[in-house]
C-alpha cells in the first residue's frame, strides 16, 4: 500500500461515524502497522491533565503492561510535558525510557492537538534501529489532524 493510499484508508476510517471513535482509532493503529513494515506496535494514549497521566485508548501490536504513564516518565511521559516530537534511534541510548518489549529498538512519539492543547500522542515502537525519517514524523502529525477531528 502506498502512502496515498494509507491516507485514503485512514480517511475512510474517520468517516465511518457510525463506528465508535475507539474503534476507528484501533483501525487507523491496525492500518499504520501492517501497512509500514517496521511499526511494529501504534498506539493512541490521551492525557489526564488533572492527574497528569496517559491512558493507552487504542492499539495494533503486542499488548503492553504500560496502560497508564505519569507525565515526565518515558518517551510519552516527555512528550506530554514538551509539545513537541519526540524521535529515539535507538532506545537503549534514553535514560528516560519505559521498556515495553525487549525486542524494541526505537520509538516515535508526536503529540496530538485539538484547540491547541496536548490531549494525547501516537506513539510507534519498531523492532528496527533509526528506522523512522522526516517522513515518519509528517505522517504521524498528519494523522493525528484527522483523529482529532473525531475525538
Amino acid at each position: 500500500m502506498t502512502q496515498k493510499e494509507l491516507k485514503e484508508r485512514i480517511h475512510w476510517i474517520i468517516d465511518q461515524n457510525d463506528y465508535s471513535v475507539n474503534k476507528r482509532m484501533i483501525l487507523i493503529c491496525n492500518s499504520l502497522k501492517d501497512t509500514i513494515d517496521y511499526y511494529d506496535w501504534v498506539g493512541f494514549y490521551l492525557a489526564n491533565h488533572d492527574a497528569k497521566t496517559l491512558h493507552l485508548e487504542a492499539f495494533a501490536g503486542t499488548p503492553t503492561d504500560h496502560t497508564i504513564i505519569p507525565f515526565g516518565k518515558g518517551i510519552c511521559g516527555q512528550v506530554a510535558n514538551s509539545d513537541k516530537n519526540f524521535v529515539v534511534g535507538d532506545v537503549k541510548a534514553q535514560d528516560n525510557y519505559i521498556s515495553c518489549s525487549i525486542h524494541v529498538k526505537a520509538e516515535i512519539v508526536v503529540p496530538l492537538f485539538k484547540g491547541g492543547i496536548n490531549i494525547g500522542q501516537i506513539d510507534v515502537d519498531s523492532n528496527t534501529l533509526n528506522p523512522f525519517s522526516k517522513k515518519d514524523e509528517d505522517l504521524l502529525e498528519w494523522v493525528n489532524e484527522k483523529v482529532a477531528l473525531i475525538l
